[in-house]
């Protein structure tokens, strides 16, 4: 089994003031550099999916993964660019996490793919996290067919694929991500109490 990672980070940051949430900083770095840091030990390799000027992210000398035409697709298009991405790659399976997930487990790939399902979601607290997963390579093709058709949220392709959730749980939520500045206030609490 190869496991490609991919980070995801084409957002828009509305809810931030429309802020790259990927250049945010959190203890010392970037969030996009903060969860290359925890993702990208737990896969074979590692790449970014952003719209926008790939140059921003230069410096983390990673793949930097457009969304595929039309683009501006959200999630699920950033998904498939990984996947696209990962079967070039040799890969099977493509793990995703999302930029502003700062507490990401550092043990997330094993964990799903222990879950031995055809799709593995994260779920913490009352929550399922679609942009946090393991999605195998083979569903590239009806990825493509099901965002073609219009569909745009990760959790209803996965439902309809097979999809397990697999638990996490901790303090902080290990799934904690931001989107307000609140958010990145409490963050930085986190981090400073740890």
């Amino acid at each position: 089994m190869t496991v490609f990672g991919l980070v995801l980070a084409g957002g828009e940051g509305r809810r931030m003031g429309g802020t790259d949430k990927a250049l945010i900083r959190l203890g010392g770095q970037t969030l996009a550099a903060r969860l290359a840091g925890r993702l990208g030990p737990q896969v074979a390799a590692l790449a970014i999916a952003a719209n926008g000027d790939p140059a921003r992210l230069a410096g983390l000398g990673l793949p930097v993964l457009a969304d595929p035409p039309p683009g501006g697709q959200g999630p699920l298009a950033g998904i498939l660019a990984g996947l696209d991405w990962a079967a070039d790659g040799g890969a099977d399976w493509l793990a995703t996490v999302a930029v502003d997930t700062p507490f990401a487990p550092l043990d997330m790939v094993d964990r799903l793919w222990m879950a031995d399902a055809p799709l593995a979601l994260a779920e913490s607290g009352r929550r399922l996290h679609p942009t946090a997963g393991l999605w195998p390579v083979a569903l590239r093709d009806p990825l493509r067919t099901a965002l073609s058709g219009g569909l745009r949220r990760p959790a209803l392709f996965a439902a309809d694929h097979g999809a397990v959730r697999v638990r996490f749980d901790g303090v902080p939520d290990p799934f904690f991500n931001i989107n307000t500045p609140a958010d990145l206030a409490t963050a930085r609490a986190i981090l400073a109490g740890a």
